[in-house]
């Protein structure tokens, strides 16, 4: 495998193991723990400067960070979105500063193509031709679209409820897709069944990549501000990814010196599915199943996250918090988003929005801070949805 200097292997979570990344190209070999990339941070030679100078055009942009070096990524240009400021959302929530980090400017319209194009290209390394997983919807698309550049074959399985954008585009991209009948659950147990010892998983906490791709968003986010680091990050949580990444990379950089402190992260659910905040609210460090999941944020309608232990060791590690809202009020922020600001946020998305003010309502954010909104995928993504509750 062609890797970065200072990548030193992948470190499994649960056992403590260390393990070549050649070796091991999904969950750990000893315990079947989550695998994490290591790096020798002494061989990292980087400071502000170092990024100041170069295109803010992808991801890719901080190669020595990251596994893969850019001259093999598989990439179609993700990163590098917009931090959009708020100021008429601020005023509304009685805070200092609101910030958007759109991610519907990535090429199929969210951030899961952060954690697919690192995900693909470690496929690639690994000399696969066919890649697979169990999604939503909008990481199937992804995964198709970046099997595509990579000249692999797909196979989506995704559930009934997905969106028809995710599932028409998967077919477009050249994916071999199967539809479930029911929900996610149904769909990872399709995929289960499915999986072949030819296929290459590029699933959520079963490749040790696609959290290490979307820890770029939290770089992007602190350089964006000057390196300051905001007083609150709020994402709207299902399995965790994107906030298990960003918290890596907050440690990161204070690691090197490129910040001084983590900003608080927050997650945010719907009522009708929160066991995140659940195990939050209760001092747990793992959460139970949420017995009947019902919400029409479908993205993060995760009744059973496979990686809750590191989402609350980084609520907690940061200072942060959870919070669930209504699905009424996380479609009513999406309004409120489009109109006050003319930024288009995608309806499970939303879920950052109206949970931050949930927080700044409670005390809990105030005058004082700086709060970025995770806006994991475009409006357009959910427009029927959208538009339904308008109606």
């Amino acid at each position: 495998m062609e890797t970065t200097a200072a990548f030193a292997g992948l470190d499994c979570t649960d056992c403590g193991g260390r393990f070549p990344a050649a070796e091991a190209p999904g969950r750990c070999p000893d315990c079947g723990g989550i695998l994490d990339p290591a790096y020798d941070y002494d061989r990292i030679d980087v400071d502000r400067e170092t990024f100041e100078a170069r295109r803010f055009d992808s991801m890719w942009r901080y190669e020595e960070l990251l596994p893969f070096p850019r001259e093999v990524a598989v990439t179609n240009g993700e990163g590098g979105t917009a931090l959009a400021d708020c100021p008429a959302l601020a005023d509304r929530m009685g805070v200092g500063r609101v910030l958007l980090k759109d991610e519907g400017r990535n090429p199929t319209g969210t951030f899961k193509d952060r954690g697919q194009t690192a995900a693909v290209t470690a496929a690639v390394q690994h000399g696969a031709t066919d890649v697979a997983l169990a999604s939503a919807g909008n990481a199937g698309q992804s995964a198709a679209s970046y099997a595509a550049s990579a000249g692999l074959d797909a196979h989506v399985f995704l559930p009934s409820r997905a969106g028809y954008t995710q599932k028409a585009m998967t077919r477009v991209h050249g994916g071999d897709l199967t539809v479930v009948e029911g929900k996610i659950g149904d769909a990872g147990a399709a995929y289960e069944d499915a999986m072949t010892e030819a296929w290459h998983s590029v699933k959520t906490f079963v490749t040790p990549y696609r959290h290490e791709g979307k820890k770029t968003m939290l770089y992007e986010t602190v350089e964006q501000m000057d390196w300051a680091v905001p007083d609150a990050v709020v994402y709207p949580t299902g399995g965790g990814v994107g906030l298990v990444g960003m918290h890596k990379g907050a440690r990161e950089l204070r690691e090197l010196g490129l910040i001084d402190e983590l900003p608080g992260m927050y997650a945010a659910q719907s009522t009708g599915c929160a066991p995140i905040v659940e195990a939050f609210d209760s001092g747990s460090d793992r959460h139970e199943p949420w017995a009947e999941p019902d919400t029409v944020c479908a993205g993060i309608e995760i009744p059973d996250p496979g990686a809750s232990d590191l989402v609350l060791e980084a609520l907690e590690e940061s200072g942060g918090g959870a919070v669930a809202t209504s699905d009424e009020a996380i479609l009513d922020a999406a309004g409120l988003v489009a109109r006050e600001t003319g930024l288009e946020m995608g309806a499970t998305c939303a879920a950052a929005a109206a949970g931050a003010m949930e927080l700044a309502e409670r005390g809990e954010l105030g005058p004082d801070d700086t709060v970025v909104l995770l806006n994991t995928g475009a409006g357009n993504k959910d427009a029927d949805v959208l538009r339904s509750h308008l109606g």
